[in-house]
């Protein structure tokens, strides 16, 4: 559906602080293009770090709020309070909120679904009850009334839609969705990669490198990924595992308990922490195997990225996994150690397997581009508008 004339599109970035959110709307504004969406201009409300984080373009206007440099209340407070005049003020056609949550009075409005973990019970319940588990609960009935409020929803992938639609019932707005860009520099071509190698020309002073990238969580299932390695390396394979990623303290330390207990001076397990962007590829260049063992994700970007720079996965045949990766990885049970070890001898004793699912994987991490992505978001959101115009006229 076209549009009459251009639109002013508002986005709410007061609850965008960190992680796949920031990279999501950052990586959207920089492939977007005015003249193929015909609006005027862009604006955000964020906070200095947030907006710092976005691209300077003559059409894009970051708005600083003070009060979103402070505590979550605050930033509730000014989205309660605040944000809904100054969208008007700013005569924006609609807007746009990346976080998916919104309790304000402005509309149209556009949702986007990016945190799956409120809307699985099963997966919220693996952690003992804590502030963070309030702190979801509460997530889970604000985007429910926000979700059922809003006359635009975007999601990451089909099974999303129906994890978060099993909670809040059939939404009557319009609903789409789409899929995540990757970053070119996540990206190799096909001639740089070489053949595996056998088993066989790996040793104990040069192991063959399994990864389990990703934060340290319960719904991340490391225990499972740590006990089949050691498994395995019972049965006399040369293998070495590293966990990299940011954690839940409780969840690491007992992470940390079980690397102790089952190699205690660290020789063949570590956990490395988060790892800049630069040192995570050299990662993934050096690695052999990378293992993605999540059961809930709305997407599943990093298992995108692994994939996308030639690492052969072993991945949880969970939530949106098998919809986004295909027929490119070996599947496991998380919740399984015998499958996972199953999984992952394939693959270590298969240099032919792994060769194939780094060429397929290759060629399907080219279709998750942020144009696609940037596209069919703005054109959503002029469709919006457009339809909210012809109810007004």
């Amino acid at each position: 559906m076209g549009l009459l004339k251009p639109i002013r599109i508002g986005i709410d970035a007061s609850n965008l602080r960190q992680g796949g959110g920031i990279t999501h709307l950052a990586e959207l504004l920089r492939a977007v293009s005015p003249k193929s969406h015909t609006f005027t201009e862009i604006i955000v409300w964020g906070g200095d770090i947030t907006l710092t984080r976005l691209p300077d373009a003559p059409w894009l206007r970051k708005m600083s709020i003070a009060m979103l440099n402070r505590g979550l209340l605050w930033r509730i407070f000014w989205q309660v309070r605040y944000l809904s005049e100054q969208v008007r003020a700013n005569q924006c056609d609609i807007l746009f909120v990346p976080g998916g949550s919104f309790v304000g009075s402005f509309s149209p409005r556009v949702l986007m679904s990016q945190n799956l973990l409120p809307f699985e019970w099963r997966e919220l319940c693996r952690s003992s009850f804590s502030l963070y588990t309030l702190k979801m609960l509460l997530l889970r009935w604000v985007q429910t009334f926000s979700f059922r409020r809003a006359q635009g929803l975007i999601f990451l992938s089909c099974y999303a839609k129906s994890a978060v639609e099993r909670v809040t019932g059939s939404l009557a707005c319009p609903t789409q969705v789409i899929a995540h860009g990757l970053v070119p520099n996540f990206q190799i071509d096909l001639a740089a990669l070489t053949m595996p190698l056998s088993i066989n020309q790996y040793s104990q002073a040069q192991p063959f490198l399994i990864l389990c990238v990703g934060n340290i969580d319960a719904y991340k299932h490391p225990g499972t990924v740590l006990k089949a390695v050691a498994a395995l390396r019972k049965e006399g394979l040369p293998l070495r595992l590293e966990f990299i990623g940011p954690a839940v303290p409780k969840v690491l330390r007992q992470l940390q308990s079980q690397l102790h207990a089952l190699d205690p001076q660290g020789e063949w397990a570590q956990y490395l922490g988060p790892l800049l962007t630069e040192d995570l590829k050299a990662k993934y260049q050096a690695a052999q195997v990378g293992v993605f063992a999540s059961s809930c994700e709305t997407f599943g970007i990093i298992l995108l990225e692994e994939m996308a720079m030639g690492l052969p996965m072993a991945c949880a045949n969970r939530s949106a996994m098998p919809e986004i990766a295909k027929d490119c990885v070996a599947y496991f049970d998380p919740e399984s150690t015998p499958s996972l070890m199953y999984a992952l001898d394939t693959l270590i004793h298969s240099p032919e397997l792994r060769q194939a699912n780094q060429t397929k994987a290759l060629a399907l991490s080219k279709e998750y581009a942020w144009q696609q992505c940037a596209s069919e978001t703005f054109t959503f959101l002029g469709d919006i508008a457009m339809q909210n115009r012809s109810t007004l006229a």
